[in-house]
C-alpha cells in the first residue's frame, strides 16, 4: 500500500518491480533484493571497496524553502549500520547540502526504521533521498532498504505537540533535560510495523546522571482549555523490565505556574517499546500543557528512550459518556474504583499488554473466596435535566479464571450527595471465554444529578478473576436517526452504539427496493472499518421529492453479519421546480442551486465504422455500444455571488451531480461539464443576470471519492504547524488547500 503523501513513485518507494527509481552515488552497485516488507522487492546495496556507500533517488522532487520535510525508510544490514539523508538541490540541480539522520546505533539484519527531517534551505528548489551504509571494511558488504518516504512530515492528527516534539526527527530543541539527566538522540534498530509512519527513527535517549529520580520534559507548551479532558502518551523503552518509568501530563497557568501533574506508570513486560497513556481534566486557570517522561529510582548511566509524544483530547468510547477516560480504561491505575463490600480486590492488570480491550491495561477483579463482593466506580455528574431520563451502561468484560455471577447496576445520587439507591439488572452468569460487550439501560430517579457504575459479583470458585475495560455511561438516544435539511438538499443519518473495529456498509433504498451505496469520508461506505461508536453521514446525493430510507449492515472481524438496521423513510422537498441543483459529490460545500433556462436536447453518440461495398446498395456498419446522454444545460445566475459559486464548482473539473425536481422529464445524472459559456442578457451593463451554457456528458457515479468535509485534519493541526496567520497565508493559496494540507508548490 503506498505511503500517503509520498512524493516518491510507488516503484521508488517499494522497489517493486525494479530499482529504476534509484541510482548509485558512492562505492556501491545496486540490484533488486527480495524479502521486503512493503512488497517483496527491496534495494540491495553491495559495496565495491572499503568506505561509505550511498545510493540516491534518480528523480529530484520540488520543495519550498523554509518548509519542513521528512524522509524515512526501513533498513536491514547485518554488518554495518545505516543512515538516511535529504539532499537539497538548487533550481539548476546543484547540490546545496545534505542533512543526515543519526546513524543507527548498531548493525541489524532485522528490518528497522531510519528517519530524518529538516527545513529546506533558502535556495532549495528540489530534494532527493539518500541512503547510506557506514564504512564497510571491504567489498561485498550488503545493506537493504525499502518502504522509502519523502514528503511533508507525517504526524498524529490533532496532536497539540509539534511534529519535532512528537518524533525528534529534526533535533531535541523541543525537549529539556529537566532533572538529573542528559538527553541525546539515538537510532536503535527497532522493527516497527511497516505501515506505522508516526515515528520509529530517531528517539530521545535520557541518561540518568546520578542514582535517583530523573526526567525530561517538552519545551513545547501548547495551549489547553480548562475543563477539557486531555490524553498524553508516548513510547517508553525502559532500561530494565523492573525499572519504574512513567509519563506525566502537566497543566500550567498563564504565568507558567504548574497547576496539576498526573503521572501514569508503565509496568513493562520487558525492555521493548511500550506506549504508555495518561489522562486528566485541565483544572481551572489552565493556559497550557506539556508532557514529561522519566524514571523513579534510576541508576547512574541507565538510559530511558522516548518516542512518539502526543497530547490530544481523550478518545470518546460513547458520545456523552460521563466517565473520564482514566475510570473507563484503567490505563494509569484504577482511578476512582473501590471495593464497596466483600473481599474482591480491583487492580490494574499487569504487565503492559497482558489483558486489555482498549489501550494496554484493564481493570482486574480478583476474589480469593467464593463469596459476593460489590465493586463501584466514583460518582460522576450527569447532564442537566437527567432526572427521569434513560441511561445506558456498557462494559467490555472477560472471565480469565474461575467463574462469576454478575449483577450490573447504576447507583444514583442527588445534588446533596444523598444515595438514591441503585437500579439493577437481573443476576446472570458472566459469559466466557473471550471478551464480551455487556450493556443495560436504566431510568434515573427524578432528582438524580450524579451516578456511579456498580457491579455485584459472586465468585463461583476461589481466586476467580474478571477483567473489565472500556466502561461507559451515557444518556440513551435512538440508535438510528434521520434529519432532513431541505435548504441544502441534504439528509443526515446518525447510527449510534456501533461496535468499533467492525465494518459497516450503508445503502440508500428507494421504495422499489433498489439500493445505492452512500458516500462517506473515504468514498462509498462499503465494508468500511468503524472507528467510533457513532457514525454521522451527510447524504447530499439523495434524490429530490422521492421517499427513501437507509439500511446499515455491520460485520464482525470474521466477516459474519452482526447487525442490520433500517431508518424511517424521509423525503427531500425539491422546492421551486424551475430550479435544479449542481452538486460536487466529494465537495458538498461547492453545491449550488440554479434556475434552469432550458433543459438539454439530448444526444446519444455512437462510434461507428462504415464500409461501402461495391455493387451493394447498403453499407456494412460496425458499431460500438451507444454512449450516454450528451446535451447543453442552460442555467441563470442572478448575482455576482451566484457567478462566483458556479465558477467554484466548475473549477475543479470533477464529475458533478445534476438534480432536478420530479416530473421534469430527467433523472438525476452524474456528468462531466465541458467548455462553459457565460453570456449577458443584452440589457444594461449593471444587470447581474447571466445565462450559462453547460455542455453535459453523462458519467458513472464516482465510487472512490470521499466527502472532503469529513477529513481528519483539524484547526489544531493548522495551529500546531504554523506560528502565525501570515505563515498560513504565505504557505497556502486557498482555504481548501489549508484543509487538505496542500502547500504552494507542494
Amino acid at each position: 500500500m503506498p505511503i500517503p503523501g509520498n512524493f516518491l513513485s510507488s516503484t521508488t518507494e517499494r522497489v517493486d518491480p525494479n530499482t529504476s527509481g534509484w541510482t548509485a552515488k558512492l562505492n556501491t552497485t545496486l540490484s533488486l533484493g527480495t524479502g521486503g516488507r512493503n512488497g517483496d522487492g527491496c534495494l540491495k546495496l553491495t559495496s565495491i571497496a572499503s568506505g561509505e556507500m550511498q545510493a540516491r533517488t534518480v528523480a529530484s522532487y520540488p520543495v519550498l524553502p523554509w518548509t519542513e520535510y521528512e524522509a524515512f525508510a526501513d533498513a536491514s544490514g547485518a554488518t554495518v549500520p545505516e543512515r538516511i539523508g535529504i539532499r537539497w538541490l538548487t533550481a539548476a540541480n546543484a547540490e546545496i547540502s545534505i542533512v543526515w539522520s543519526v546513524t543507527t546505533a548498531s548493525a541489524s539484519a532485522t528490518w528497522h526504521r531510519i528517519a530524518v527531517a529538516a527545513e529546506a534551505p533558502a535556495n532549495a528548489a528540489y530534494a532527493q533521498v539518500i541512503v547510506s551504509s557506514i564504512t564497510p571494511a571491504g567489498p561485498g558488504v550488503i545493506n537493504y532498504f525499502e518502504n522509502v518516504y519523502l514528503g511533508l512530515p507525517i504526524r498524529t492528527v490533532g496532536n497539540l505537540l509539534a511534529f519535532n516534539t512528537e518524533t525528534m526527527e529534526r533535533d531535541l530543541t523541543d525537549w529539556l533535560n529537566e532533572n538529573n539527566c542528559t538527553i541525546t538522540r539515538t537510532v536503535p534498530p527497532v522493527q516497527w510495523a511497516v505501515d506505522y509512519y508516526l515515528g520509529g527513527g530517531q528517539t530521545l535517549a535520557m541518561s540518568v546522571t546520578a542514582n535517583g529520580d530523573a526526567w525530561t520534559r517538552t519545551t513545547d507548551w501548547p495551549a489547553a482549555t480548562p475543563g477539557v479532558e486531555y490524553q498524553g502518551y508516548c513510547y517508553l523503552n525502559p532500561p530494565t523490565s523492573g525499572s519504574t518509568t512513567w509519563v506525566e501530563l502537566r497543566f500550567h497557568n498563564a504565568a507558567g505556574t504548574q497547576l496539576q501533574a498526573t503521572r501514569s506508570i508503565l509496568t513493562a513486560p520487558g525492555t521493548g517499546y511500550y506506549r504508555q497513556k495518561v489522562s486528566a481534566k485541565a483544572p481551572a486557570g489552565t493556559a497550557s500543557c506539556m508532557l514529561a517522561a522519566g524514571i523513579t529510582g534510576g541508576t547512574a548511566a541507565q538510559v530511558l528512550r522516548v518516542d512518539g509524544a502526543v497530547i490530544l483530547p481523550v478518545p470518546v468510547f460513547h458520545d456523552g459518556s460521563v466517565l473520564p477516560y482514566a475510570d473507563s480504561s484503567f490505563e494509569q491505575g484504577i482511578a476512582g474504583w473501590v471495593t464497596a463490600s466483600g473481599v474482591a480486590a480491583v487492580t490494574r492488570s499487569t504487565p503492559w499488554g497482558l489483558q486489555a480491550w482498549d489501550g494496554s491495561y484493564s481493570g482486574t477483579i480478583t476474589s480469593a473466596t467464593a463469596t459476593t463482593s460489590v465493586i463501584r466506580s466514583a460518582k460522576f455528574p450527569l447532564p442537566a435535566g437527567s432526572g427521569g431520563q434513560t441511561f445506558r451502561v456498557e462494559t467490555i468484560g472477560q472471565t480469565t479464571a474461575g467463574g462469576w455471577t454478575l449483577t450490573r447496576s447504576v447507583r444514583w445520587y442527588n445534588a446533596a450527595n444523598t444515595d438514591l439507591g441503585a437500579t439493577s439488572s437481573t443476576a446472570a452468569t458472566a459469559p466466557t471465554p473471550n471478551w464480551w460487550q455487556l450493556g443495560n439501560s436504566f431510568t434515573a430517579p427524578a432528582t438524580a444529578t450524579q451516578a456511579a457504575v456498580e457491579y455485584t459479583l459472586t465468585a463461583t470458585a476461589i481466586n476467580s478473576v474478571y477483567r473489565i475495560d472500556q466502561i461507559s455511561l451515557w444518556q440513551d438516544q435512538p440508535q438510528t436517526e434521520t434529519d432532513v435539511d431541505d435548504t441544502n438538499a441534504r439528509i443526515t443519518i446518525t447510527f449510534r452504539d456501533l461496535f468499533t473495529d467492525y465494518t459497516i456498509s450503508v445503502w440508500r433504498v428507494l421504495l422499489d427496493g433498489s439500493r445505492t451505496p452512500v458516500r462517506g469520508a473515504d468514498g462509498l461506505i462499503e465494508n468500511q472499518v468503524i472507528t467510533s461508536d457513532t457514525l454521522v453521514i451527510e447524504d447530499y446525493e439523495a434524490p429530490l421529492g422521492v421517499e427513501v430510507y437507509y439500511v446499515a449492515e455491520t460485520r464482525d472481524d470474521l466477516g459474519a453479519v452482526a447487525e442490520t438496521r433500517r431508518t424511517d423513510s424521509v423525503t427531500l422537498d425539491p422546492g421551486d421546480v424551475q430550479y435544479a441543483w449542481l452538486k460536487d459529490p466529494g465537495n458538498p460545500q461547492r453545491n449550488i442551486k440554479l434556475m434552469v433556462a432550458k433543459g438539454p436536447d439530448w444526444q446519444r453518440p455512437i462510434s461507428q465504422s462504415e464500409f461501402r461495398v461495391r455493387g451493394r446498395r447498403n453499407s456494412v456498419i460496425l458499431s460500438d455500444v451507444r454512449g450516454g446522454l450528451e446535451g447543453d444545460l442552460a442555467v441563470y445566475t442572478q448575482s455576482d455571488d451566484d457567478r462566483a459559486a458556479l465558477h467554484w464548482i466548475l473549477d475543479s473539473g470533477n464529475v458533478l451531480l445534476w438534480q432536478a425536481a420530479p416530473g421534469m422529464g430527467v433523472a438525476d445524472m452524474y456528468a462531466n461539464v465541458g467548455q462553459a459559456t457565460e453570456t449577458r442578457g443584452g440589457g444594461v451593463a449593471q444587470d447581474p443576470w447571466r445565462t450559462w451554457t453547460l455542455p453535459l456528458k453523462e458519467a458513472d457515479m464516482p465510487a472512490a471519492v470521499g466527502i472532503a468535509g469529513s477529513a481528519g485534519r483539524t484547526w489544531q493541526d493548522v495551529l500546531t504547524e504554523n506560528e502565525t496567520w501570515q505563515d498560513v497565508r504565505d504557505r497556502y493559496a486557498t482555504w481548501e488547500d489549508v484543509f487538505f494540507n496542500r502547500p504552494i508548490g507542494g
